[in-house]
């Protein structure tokens, strides 16, 4: 699960610069359309979950050895 999420981040991460990237173009014409403007939101939101998860995962990790260590004392 932990292999997915990782992979899932760094594919939005991609997705999140090409529309950017395209969001800088695409303003280099003219005003663009609003569904330009705003693309980048949805994978930046989908990175912002998924960021928060890899963040908290090393700490709720920790917690569960420790609970296991206090257990067996």
């Amino acid at each position: 699960m932990n292999m997915r999420i990782r992979q899932l981040h760094r594919w939005l991460s991609i997705a999140f610069t090409v529309t950017v990237i395209a969001n800088f173009v695409v303003r280099g014409f003219g005003e663009p359309p609003l569904w330009v403007v705003y693309s980048p939101l949805v994978p930046l939101f989908l990175l912002l979950f998924s960021g928060l998860y890899r963040f908290v995962l090393p700490y709720a990790a920790g917690r569960r050895s420790e609970r296991r260590v206090g257990a067996q004392e």
